[in-house]
Formats: C-alpha cells, structure tokens, sequence
C-alpha cells in the first residue's frame, strides 16, 4: 500500500491516544488500532495482523520503562501468562493464515465474551461496597489455561491477548497494579513470537501480504511508545474504582467493535 505523510501522521496520532487510555489497565491499544487500520488507514488483510503486532513490539516498551521504575514486572503471574500467551499466538498465526483468512468467527466469539464481563465490571465500580480486591489469582491451571486461549485470538487478528486477559483478571477480584504490567508484559513477548511467525509463513510461502507493513508499524508504534509511558504514568494517580471504570468501558467499546462488525 502507499505511505503519504498523511497517513503516518494519522497512525502516529492513533497510536498516542489509544495508548495513553489503555495502558494504564494493561491493555495495549491494538485492539482498537485494527478497525483504525482498516477502515480510516486502508490497511488490507491478513497484513494488518503482523502490522499491528509490530505496533505491540514498538510501543509497549515505553509503559514497561515505567512499570520497571516502580517494581513490579517481576511477578508470578507475568510468568504464568506468558506460558500460556507463546504457544497460543504461534498456533493463531498458523490458523489465520492456513485456515481463517475471516476472523469473523473469532470476533463473534470474544464480542459475546467481553460484552457481559465490560458491564460486570462497570456495575462493580456502581457497587456501594466494592468487592474485595487481591494480588492472588485463580488457580494456576486456569491463568495458564487463559493465557493459551488469549494468544490464540491474538495470533488470530493481532491484539497480543492483553484486553482479554485483564477484564477477565480484574473481573475475578485482582487489582490492576499486579494485572496491567503482567499483561503487558506477556503482550510484549507474544506479540514478538507472533511477528517471526508470520514473518517465517510470508518467507515460506511466498505471500508478501502475510508479513507486516513496516513502516506503519513503526508509525503506529512510536505513538503507542509515548503514548504508554505517559499511561503508565498516570495509573498511580487513578483510584483502583475508577481504573475498574476504564478497563469495563473499553471492555464493552471492544465487544461492541466486534459485534457491530459481524453483525452488520
């Protein structure tokens, strides 16, 4: 496709303000750069998967730069998620290319999934005695289990697995401080796998539309990387009720993305 100035432009403007809302409940933003893509950038399919992967691996450095001077990557459920998110990625890569070229299917799916875990979480933060919060997880078995599930819908259309797993997380009492930078963290390395995987299926079969358009990648990507730092930054100053708030909105704005798009 061609690059004009006025679509890097409009990909790095994107790429900032999607970041610095999502970030914060540590969901990357590609989630919403897809439509973004498509329908304002013209981007076409399947290469608008590994592009946005690409935007993962540029922008989510700069809010992990700020979760790293707070101490808290290192965690036990980074390395849980990041178990499950690898393996499921390469295999959604696989399946977009070799068996889903429509991801319709998937989108139906996780619309169905993230409409009613958005307005549970929305109703919580209404709730007058707010449920009990924790840094403990579910069992390990089903982080893991979850993480797997969430790779593969990434690998499938390029989002890194982050704004499902944190509504789910959240959803189930954690607190954001502990779910955000282990979600983004396994976002970041997923989306890394992701990217050489489709870039080994553009080499091996000869179809140059399967790799990811670099240089809008690295546009998006640039404003993504200001973007979550400055994110990052301000989830210390947002009450946990009010990042509960967040990550429930865009929960239900990502279900009802999906939906309208199925169903239209």
């Amino acid at each position: 496709m061609d690059l004009d100035l006025w679509i890097l432009t409009a990909a790095f403007g994107a790429g900032l303000l999607i970041s610095v809302v999502t970030t914060p409940v540590g969901v990357s933003g590609a989630v919403f750069l897809l439509p973004v893509q498509v329908s304002v950038l013209g981007v076409p399919s399947p290469s608008v998967t590994p592009t946005n992967l690409m935007f993962n691996l540029v922008s989510i450095p700069g809010a992990l730069a700020r979760y790293r001077r707070s101490g808290s990557l290192r965690s036990p459920l980074t390395r849980l998620l990041i178990a499950g998110t690898v393996p499921g990625v390469v295999v959604g890569a696989i399946v977009r290319v070799v068996v889903l070229p429509d991801p319709r299917p998937f989108k139906l799916i996780v619309g169905a999934l993230l409409l009613p875990l958005g307005a549970w979480l929305l109703l919580q933060t209404r709730a007058s005695r707010p449920r009990r919060q924790t840094t403990d997880g579910p069992d390990r078995r089903v982080v893991v289990a979850l993480a797997l599930a969430a790779g593969l819908v990434g690998g499938v259309y390029g989002i890194g697995g982050g704004s499902l797993l944190s509504p789910i997380l959240v959803g189930r009492g954690m607190v954001t401080a502990v779910v955000a930078p282990a979600a983004l963290t396994s976002t970041f390395i997923t989306s890394g796998v992701g990217a050489v995987t489709f870039i080994v299926l553009a080499v091996a079969t000869g179809d140059s539309t399967i790799a990811p358009i670099w240089l809008l990648g690295l546009a998006l990507g640039l404003g993504g990387l200001i973007g979550g730092y400055l994110g990052a930054h301000y989830r210390s100053l947002m009450p946990e009720r009010a990042l509960k708030g967040v990550l429930g909105i865009l929960a239900v704005a990502t279900a009802a993305l999906y939906l309208v798009e199925v169903l239209a």
